[in-house]
C-alpha cells in the first residue's frame, strides 16, 4: 500500500506542483481545500479531494481523521494559529510540512537557516492579514513548528524567496516574460544589478518531498536557484529562452519619476538584495533545476496561458513615453 500525502490547499501554483511532485514518487494523494479554485485533478483517480476550511480546526480534525495522512504538505497556512492547529492534529504524522517564506527573515545577506533572525511577530502582526505583515506570520508559524518538534512532532519547515514557473497566478515573473516575448526595448528599475533570489516552483515540490523524507524534525530549508542573477542579467536569460533580442534600458529612480513610477513599481524589484543559502537542503540530496531548463518551461507555459501578467507591473504606454524621454536627452 502507498504512503498517502495530504496537500492542504493543493490546486494552485505551489500546491498543484507539490500534488504532482509526489504522484510521480508513488504516493497516494489527498486535497483539503474550500473548492474555491478549479482543480486539476478532478479527472486523477489517485487524488482524493476533501472540503473544508482549514481555519476552522474542527473542519482539518475531521480530514486527519477521515484520511489518515502519513504526510501533511502545508501550503496555505498564512496565520500562526493555522500552523499550531495543525501541528496538533497531525501530530502522529510521519511528517508536516510547512511552507514558510524567506520574508520570514530580517534583511541580511546571505539568509542563513542558522544565525539570521526571523522578524518578530507581535499579537496584531499574527492576527493581521495584509501583505505587510506577512513575513511576520510565516516567521512566527516557523516558530510553531519549532515549537511542535520540540513535543515530539515531526515538523519541518521550507522557505522559499519569490516563486516563478508554471501556473503562476501572481503576474510578477510574467511580467517580464511578456515585456521580452513582444517589445524589442523594455525598461528596467535602476541599473539592473538589484539581486532578488528566486525559487522556480518544481524545485520548492521536489524540497518539500524531500524534506518530508529526510527533514530533521524542528529544522528549516531554504530553497532557491543555483543561481541569483542581478535583474539586468535575469532579462537577458529570459530573452534567451523566448529566443528573441531585447535592449535594457535602465531607468534611475529620478528619471522613472518622471512618469510618475519608481523602481518598486516593477516585479522582481527590490533595493535590498534577497540571497538565501541552499547548503542544508542540499546535504539531503536536494538539487535545483538547471537555469535554462527552468526558463525554457516557464516561457512555454507563459506563451499557452490566458492570463496576463502585465497586469502585474507598468503599463506599456507609460513604459514606451518613458523610453522616449530617456532617447531625447541621452
Amino acid at each position: 500500500m502507498s504512503d498517502r500525502a495530504l496537500v492542504i490547499g493543493g490546486t494552485r501554483f505551489i500546491g498543484r506542483h507539490t500534488v504532482s511532485e509526489f504522484l510521480e514518487a508513488g504516493y497516494e494523494v489527498s486535497l483539503f481545500n474550500r473548492g474555491e479554485h478549479e482543480n486539476p485533478f478532478s479527472e486523477d483517480e489517485r487524488v482524493e479531494r476533501v472540503e473544508g476550511d482549514r481555519t476552522e480546526e474542527a473542519e482539518l480534525r475531521r480530514a486527519g481523521i477521515e484520511l489518515s495522512p502519513d504526510v501533511v504538505v502545508d501550503c496555505v497556512a498564512y496565520a500562526p494559529r493555522d500552523v499550531h492547529a495543525a501541528t496538533d492534529v497531525f501530530a502522529d504524522a510521519d511528517a508536516y510540512v510547512y511552507v514558510s517564506s524567506a520574508a520570514a527573515y530580517v534583511d541580511r545577506v546571505p539568509k542563513r537557516e542558522s544565525g539570521t533572525p526571523l522578524r518578530e511577530c507581535p499579537v496584531e502582526a499574527a492576527t493581521d492579514d495584509s501583505s505587510e505583515t506577512y513575513g511576520q506570520r510565516k516567521a512566527e508559524g516557523d516558530r510553531a513548528v519549532a515549537s511542535a518538534a520540540d513535543r515530539g512532532v515531526n515538523a519541518m519547515s521550507v522557505r522559499p524567496p519569490v516563486v516563478y514557473g508554471p501556473h503562476d497566478y501572481t503576474g510578477r515573473f510574467d511580467y517580464w516574460v511578456d515585456r521580452v516575448d513582444a517589445h524589442d526595448r523594455v525598461v528596467v528599475p535602476g541599473d539592473g544589478t538589484n539581486v532578488q533570489h528566486l525559487a522556480y516552483v518544481a524545485d520548492i515540490a521536489s524540497a518539500i518531498r524531500t524534506v518530508a523524507e529526510a527533514g530533521r524534525p524542528g529544522a528549516a530549508y531554504n530553497v532557491g536557484d543555483g543561481h541569483a542573477p542581478p535583474l539586468g542579467e535575469l532579462i537577458e536569460s529570459i530573452a534567451a529562452a523566448c529566443g528573441t533580442d531585447v535592449a535594457t534600458v535602465f531607468a534611475s529612480r529620478r528619471e522613472l519619476g518622471t512618469v510618475g513610477l519608481s523602481p518598486e513599481s516593477f516585479p522582481l524589484y527590490r533595493s535590498y538584495p534577497t540571497l538565501l543559502t541552499t547548503g542544508r537542503l542540499r546535504s539531503l540530496g536536494w538539487e535545483p533545476t538547471p537555469r535554462e531548463a527552468a526558463l525554457s518551461e516557464t516561457v512555454a507555459e507563459r506563451r499557452s496561458a490566458t492570463g496576463d501578467g502585465r497586469a502585474e507591473g507598468p503599463g506599456r504606454e507609460v513604459e514606451e513615453r518613458l523610453i522616449d524621454v530617456l532617447g531625447t536627452v541621452a
